[in-house]
């Protein structure tokens, strides 16, 4: 059973995403919230596996919710939502600590299938999408013409390799035949990565290299 919160300002939004969860029998919804400030309460309280949260809400917003939750229930998985598909404070949230983010205007599959990957510790958002909003919202460093970007000693060459694919936005069975390597060792490479990078999943992984520069904001390796 995915014990699941809800929160939302708008009822009829919290409604209608509880009555999509009811006739599945894998997930209860153990509450509902109308702002970041009442979802950090009742998580709190209540100790759900899932958060759905959405990311502009009065009191306290997803962002800010999201940033408490991870440092207060880290084993609790937030799914940000935002009515659009391109919005600067899903990369906020994906920094403070989301392991997905969806539109509001997905189907009902697809937010049952993201609510069961967030639940396992994956990240759910589409590797394009993702590159997409953080290569929109984020600005890697400004340096010198011919200086090379700040990529972390311990990282070895096959790791910046993918690390860079990773970033671009293809998928572990596109790296791997990419570097025509098998798709359990590019899960191993990016196992080793997240740890040298200190980074928590893919969407972090994926700002880091735009922050760095590793990746240009235009989608190109350096």
């Amino acid at each position: 059973m995915i014990r699941v919160l809800i929160a939302d300002d708008q009822p009829l939004v919290r409604r209608g995403l509880a009555l999509i969860l009811a006739p599945e029998p894998e997930f209860e919804v153990v509450g509902e919230a109308g702002d970041g400030a009442e979802a950090v309460a009742l998580a709190e309280r209540l100790r759900p596996d899932v958060v759905v949260m959405d990311i502009r809400m009065p009191v306290l917003d997803g962002v800010g919710a999201t940033g408490e939750l991870a440092g207060l229930l880290p084993e609790c998985r937030v799914l940000a939502l935002s009515t659009f598909d391109m919005d600067e404070y899903v990369v906020a949230a994906l920094r403070a600590g989301a392991y997905g983010f969806l539109p509001k205007d997905v189907s009902p599959e697809e937010l049952t299938a993201a609510i069961r990957t967030v639940h396992t510790g994956e990240a759910a958002v589409a590797p394009r999408l993702l590159t997409r909003l953080i290569s929109t919202y984020v600005r890697g460093p400004v340096r010198p013409a011919g200086r090379t970007a700040q990529v972390p000693a311990e990282l070895t060459p096959r790791e910046r390799e993918i690390w860079q694919l990773l970033a671009t936005g293809l998928d572990n069975a596109e790296i791997a035949a990419e570097l025509d390597i098998s798709v359990s060792t590019v899960k191993n490479h990016i196992t080793g990565i997240f740890g040298k990078l200190g980074v928590r999943d893919r969407a972090q992984a994926v700002i880091a290299a735009y922050e760095s520069g590793v990746v240009e904001v235009a989608g190109g390796p350096r």
